[in-house]
Parts: C-alpha cells; sequence; structure tokens
C-alpha cells in the first residue's frame, strides 16, 4: 500500500474511473466508465463530482453524483457527505488503507479503500441486508494534463 498523509492533497485533481457493479443475489452486472473530478469547495475540503456513463443489462445511460469531502478531526483525513450534507463515512488513507461502514435503512454498506501509488487507488463497496446484495468494485487513476 501507498501511506498518503494528506488525503485531500492526494485527491485533487481528475481521475479516469471504471466500476463494476455485481448484484449478488441474482448475478446481473454493470459497468460505469468516465471521470471525477475533485475541485475546492468553498470553506475547505474537495467538491467530487463524477459523471460517464452506466450499463446495465445491456442498457447505456448517462450517470453522475456529487460529494463533498471535508476535512476530517485528525491531520491529513476527511469525512465524506453526500450533495444534501448528510454524512456518508470517513476517509484516513494515512496508511495507504481503510475501511468505513456506512448503515442505510436496514442495509450495511462496507467500503475498503486501497492507494496504490500516487496516481492509482480503489475503493469495494460491499452492500448487504435486506434490500440489497451488492459489490462494487471501483478503479481511480489519475488523468495527467
Amino acid at each position: 500500500m501507498h501511506p498518503v498523509p494528506d488525503a485531500l492533497a492526494y485527491l485533487a485533481g481528475t481521475w479516469r474511473v471504471e466500476r463494476t457493479v455485481r448484484d449478488l443475489a441474482n448475478g446481473a452486472e454493470g459497468h460505469f466508465t468516465g471521470r471525477t473530478e475533485f475541485g475546492p469547495l468553498d470553506g475547505g475540503g474537495l467538491l467530487h463530482h463524477e459523471s460517464g456513463t452506466f450499463t446495465w443489462q445491456g442498457v447505456a445511460r448517462p450517470a453522475e453524483r456529487t460529494l463533498r469531502f471535508l476535512p476530517g478531526d485528525t491531520a491529513g483525513t476527511m469525512d465524506v457527505h453526500f450533495s444534501d450534507g448528510r454524512f456518508f463515512h470517513d476517509l484516513d488513507l494515512r496508511t495507504g488503507r481503510h475501511t468505513a461502514d456506512h448503515p442505510c435503512s436496514a442495509d450495511l454498506y462496507r467500503g475498503e479503500f486501497e492507494v496504490y501509488g500516487p496516481d492509482s487507488w480503489r475503493m469495494v463497496w460491499q452492500v448487504g441486508g435486506p434490500a440489497k446484495e451488492l459489490l462494487l468494485v471501483t478503479e481511480l487513476e489519475r488523468s495527467l494534463p
């Protein structure tokens, strides 16, 4: 793993995104391809905007999401919030690896984050509960100018 002393500084910029989504209950698979930008956020932190194409069962559609990455309580860490301000999860990449949980109704999202180097990282979300059984694997690679 690649330690990241300051997660906000590390994430700033533009990244290529490849994500696979697997429904563990029925075996259906989807794929997202796009980019994400981490730009400055008024008051500190980063505004994360992801956009691209999500293909599910052969149907391709535009997809996007926005998150806010705010400085955490400990230097070098951050708290991730949905665009409406609700807390999503914490993120501490100082060792190059982190696990976070996010309860969503009766389901639990467990995220594992791994940094491979200065320009690549990965997140894996396993979702389990009565409503969903999913595995989401996202590979991110820095887009160089």
